[in-house]
């Protein structure tokens, strides 16, 4: 009888899984946000979703005893539909490669600043080597796009960017106030969806009627349970198995796959100078990730 599989080995598959989640995530939200759907649309399905499912999970735990309204209203906006309506409307200026680029991509390089800035967590020449690297490789993708592509796209870029910026200060604030997995859940699910469902059903455009049943279907599934449910689970999971930088480190994968998935499913154009950027990127994210588990300097 063959032995079952340990935790740890669940865990890298964890990890392994969570690429390809976050992967057809960024490739579904491009789909998404160039069909007939409107960015509201989706992000109403990502929190109406979202927020009915784990609402008798959070009138279980109670995980607001813990939090107070500050905190509460930060986690809520750097995990919630602020955050969500920059990236899907950067999702409507360029294509799904240049959200693994600049959104994960370089959210390593961003989050090494913030601990830098805000735990003091001085970086090692390892992670500014990454950094380099990251800054770079983006570089590329930027200044390497097609004059037509250019147009539009660069607008996109910065979105992202501020999307992993928004991103990056979730990261942070988990991290300084120690919040468990219901909080999370409580802010960006439930606290999102009672603000934004009734913000998006009266006052916000919407393109439900003239979308398709698959367009709707979609969505709802991808944004509404497996990105914003099934991916934090199994996130957690990796992490408490293998750790946070390993787990880390398999998300340098996401901006190869997200851009062979756009081209191979949406049928979009990345370019010689895009997978250059790629190359360049993805050691750059890998020493930045990694880093960690060896500086024993870092804070905990």
């Amino acid at each position: 009888m063959r032995p079952a599989p340990t935790k740890k080995t669940l865990g890298y598959l964890a990890a392994f899984t969570i690429v390809f989640l976050w992967s057809g995530w960024i490739v579904t939200s491009r789909f998404g946000a160039t069909s007939a759907l409107t960015i509201y649309d989706i992000t109403a399905m990502r929190y109406g979703i979202s927020g009915l499912i784990v609402l008798p999970i959070a009138f279980y735990y109670k995980p607001w005893r813990g939090l107070t309204i500050r905190r509460i209203a930060a986690v809520s906006l750097f995990s919630g539909f602020p955050y969500t309506l920059v990236v899907y409307q950067a999702f409507t200026l360029a294509p799904a490669a240049h959200g693994g680029v600049f959104m994960n991509g370089v959210l390593p390089a961003i989050t090494v600043g913030l601990g830098w800035l805000w735990f003091k967590d001085k970086p090692h020449r390892v992670q500014i080597g990454g950094t380099v690297l990251i800054i770079i490789g983006a570089s590329v993708t930027l200044f390497g796009s097609d004059a037509n592509q250019m147009d539009t796209s660069w607008q996109g870029d910065l979105l992202f960017m501020l999307g992993g910026l928004c991103f990056a200060l979730y990261m942070v604030m988990t991290r300084l106030w120690s919040l468990t997995a219901t909080q999370v859940l409580f802010c960006s699910s439930v606290v999102n969806g009672v603000i934004f469902t009734p913000l998006w059903f009266f006052f916000l455009p919407s393109g439900l009627s003239e979308a398709s049943a698959l367009d709707i279907g979609l969505q709802a599934l991808y944004q509404g349970i497996l990105a914003t449910l099934f991916g934090m689970v199994i996130v957690a999971f990796a992490v408490r198995h293998i750790g946070a930088p390993p787990t880390a480190a398999f998300m340098s994968g996401v901006p190869a796959i997200a851009a062979f998935l756009g081209v191979l499913l949406l049928g979009e154009e990345f370019g010689l100078m895009g997978w250059i950027s790629i190359l360049i990127l993805t050691p750059g994210v890998l020493m930045t990730a990694l880093w960690n588990s060896h500086a024993p300097t870092q804070k905990t």
